[in-house]
């Protein structure tokens, strides 16, 4: 059951809690369509590989190589990715319920149009990740960079950014519900800040940003 934070009244986002049975090794390489069970993905190179559509239950992806990796339409349940990197990875329209992503390096990865619920981003950096009308819901961004992250006409519900970084920001036709800005260590929005409708954020954070409100409903401040 969600519950409401002691001080906001915001509701807290739902985390994964995601517990692996025992995993069987995979060496072979990814297949359009493959279904993957019970699986550990150890330090293999999956650059350029293709396996959209691809179903993984109960699956860990340790130290995996992800350039230009394929997985569109993808459906990750129960999962655990844990210290991938990779650029121009593919998981455009993808689904991942109950999944914790662990120490990630990844620049350019496809999520737009993808479906997040209950998903925790620990550590890590994620360079011009592109959540363009994706839906979060009960998603956790902890210890974590973001850089340049285009959210462009995503749908936030019970989202929360704890102590990380969110440099740059697009939040150009977001939608926002019970979102989380509290703790974020720098808060720096590129566009969209009219768009914070829905969001919770620290009084620190609101004298930093108070310049560009002004700015963004034609208010001039002179001393």
């Amino acid at each position: 059951m969600a519950r409401k934070t002691a001080k906001s009244g915001t509701v807290a986002a739902r985390r994964a809690e995601v517990r692996l049975p025992p995993l069987s090794p995979y060496g072979g390489d990814l297949e359009p369509d493959g279904d993957y069970d019970g699986l550990e993905f150890q330090g293999l190179d999956l650059g350029g590989q293709d396996g959209p559509g691809g179903r993984f239950i109960d699956c860990a992806l340790r130290e995996c190589a992800l350039d230009e990796t394929g997985l569109a339409r993808a459906r990750f349940v129960d999962c655990v990715l844990s210290g991938v990197r990779g650029v121009g990875t593919d998981l455009s329209g993808a689904s991942l319920r109950d999944v914790e992503v662990a120490d990630a390096r990844l620049g350019g990865t496809q999520l737009h149009g993808a479906t997040l619920e209950r998903v925790l981003i620990r550590g890590g950096k994620i360079d011009y990740l592109n959540l363009r009308k994706a839906r979060l819901k009960d998603v956790v961004f902890e210890g974590c960079v973001l850089a340049e992250p285009d959210f462009g006409g995503a749908e936030l519900e019970r989202v929360e950014f704890r102590d990380c970084v969110l440099r740059r920001a697009d939040l150009s036709g977001v939608r926002m519900k019970d979102v989380d800005l509290r703790t974020v260590a720098e808060l720096d929005i590129a566009r969209g800040l009219d768009r914070l409708a829905g969001a919770v954020i620290s009084s620190a954070q609101l004298l930093h940003l108070a310049p560009a409100f002004a700015a963004q409903i034609g208010v001039r401040v002179e001393d």
